[in-house]
């Protein structure tokens, strides 16, 4: 529609992102997903009378790792606060967060779209505790309540409203969960709720320096999904304006099979949450030597592991641009790369036939960092041109994915596919082979070098396994004299 021209939407989100700590964020029960219901919980994560909350201290070390990789100041005096409501998942009937004093302040996050370079601003990033899970469609009478979830550590970062289009969102929140994984702090799963995101938007007149009403979408989850909901309200507003409509502040959810957003309820009257400061928390204090011991622990940031691919590993630039998409197979590469210096030739490994295998039959990549060492020795096997890359990757891989075959040698030896480089055995038949095609020895020698690969198919088919090069090299000897 032209009259969608005349309006700028402004959008800001806030991404709740759960720690993946080994315990809970004040208290020592275990961080885990998909486990069955209320069995990893104690009395403090239900909120018994006498209990007391604990700082998980790793949850503290990943906020700070965030900060730092989003050029955030950190919070040197913290204090934690209770945000007081009632609801059924919050056990406690307040949630311990972080109001006054955000751990990191400010930052940055950059990212490109469509090729163009973009920044965001963060407005901060705080630590807080998670809520139990409501779980809605097991009784058609009931709602259950799953307390594991309840207390597990958070991050919730909140931009500036600096976002300007729905494939803004979309790009900042890949960008993100791509850095909090490189950072090994959360695993930005949103099917699993580990990543949940809130957008705010509103729409203004393009001449206009003053921001539109403010509608708030929750929980949406996932990146998709997030960009079809702001697509969608974006539209909406701006036919409700164009009509003489008000647009009303409120909170609306998304549905994913209808692509639209629903109200949830009216912003009215806006909660009063009575913030005040814990009091069975202590203030906590983070040092400049506590930053420092953090800083050296991170782990290369996607534009730093991208330099040192391109500079100093010499991995090409396509390769280089796929493995940074993907922790786990940049993590697959680290290990498969520790004993060689062909780096390039890992990563054609990896993205070839590696994950061409496990796409096609849908494993797990785990599958395969479980055979890494068994992997190493296949690839040296072909490096070392004991086995051709064809057998390789044809027949040996997926033997070594579907058994537990320890030694990709003795089976080589047992399928008879190692290379032959007996040049006694193999210069009789490429002696044969020219003798039979005067023809095309001819014409190989007024030009078409091409013919040299018809000749080595020719010798192949007659000896089994013999070495290409080896093959390749007495055939020119012959036609080159």
């Amino acid at each position: 529609m032209d009259s969608d021209k005349n309006f700028q939407p402004i959008i800001g989100l806030e991404i709740h992102m759960q720690l993946s700590t080994k315990s809970k964020m004040f208290s020592p029960d275990k961080n885990t997903f998909g486990e069955f219901p209320n069995t990893f919980i104690s009395p403090i994560s239900l909120a018994h009378p006498g209990t007391l909350p604990t700082v998980n201290k790793e949850a503290i070390n990943y906020a700070i790792c965030l900060g730092l990789a989003c050029k955030s100041t950190i919070c040197r005096k913290n204090y934690f606060a209770r945000k007081n409501y009632f609801y059924p998942d919050l056990p406690k009937g307040f949630q311990i967060t972080q109001d006054q004093t955000p751990i990191c302040q400010g930052g940055q996050i950059s990212f490109s779209v469509n090729g163009n370079p973009k920044t965001i601003n963060l407005n901060r990033i705080h630590l807080e505790e998670d809520t139990a899970k409501l779980i809605h469609d097991l009784y058609p009478d009931y709602t259950c309540i799953d307390f594991n979830r309840a207390g597990i550590g958070l991050l919730e970062l909140v931009t500036a409203p600096e976002i300007k289009s729905p494939e803004e969102a979309y790009a900042f929140l890949y960008e993100l969960r791509r850095l909090v994984r490189y950072l090994n702090i959360c695993d930005g799963d949103m099917e699993k709720g580990s990543l949940r995101c809130d957008a705010n938007i509103s729409v203004m007149p393009k001449d206009s320096n003053v921001f539109g009403e403010r509608v708030e979408i929750k929980n949406i989850n996932s990146i998709k999904n997030v960009q079809l909901a702001l697509e969608y309200e974006i539209q909406r507003q701006i036919n409700l304006i164009c009509n003489g409509g008000k647009v009303e502040r409120e909170t609306r959810t998304f549905d994913a099979e209808s692509g639209t957003t629903l109200s949830m309820r009216s912003k009215e009257s806006c909660l009063d949450y009575r913030y005040f400061v814990e009091p069975d928390l202590p203030p906590f204090f983070v040092s400049d030597a506590w930053i420092e011991k953090v800083k050296k622990s991170m782990p290369l940031l996607p534009s730093e592991y991208r330099e040192k691919l391109l500079n100093e590993l010499h991995v090409n630039e396509y390769n280089t641009n796929v493995l940074i998409e993907n922790k786990q197979l940049l993590d697959l590469f680290e290990k498969l790369s520790e004993n060689t210096k062909n780096f390039n030739n890992i990563a054609n490994w990896i993205l070839g036939p590696i994950k061409g295998y496990f796409n096609e039959f849908k494993l797990s990549i785990d599958n395969v960092f479980s055979k890494v060492d068994i992997i190493k020795k296949l690839i040296a096997l072909v490096e070392d041109k004991k086995v051709s890359y064809s057998a390789a990757t044809q027949t040996l891989l997926p033997i070594i994915f579907e058994n537990d075959e320890q030694d990709p040698l003795t089976l080589a030896q047992r399928l008879n596919l190692l290379q032959n480089d007996d040049v006694n055995s193999i210069e009789p038949l490429v002696k044969e082979v020219i003798a039979a095609y005067p023809d095309k020895v001819e014409k190989y020698k007024s030009g078409k070098k091409g013919l040299l690969g018809f000749f080595v198919g020719e010798v192949v088919k007659k000896i089994v396994n013999a070495n290409p090069a080896i093959v390749s090299s007495l055939i020119k000897k012959y036609l080159d004299e």
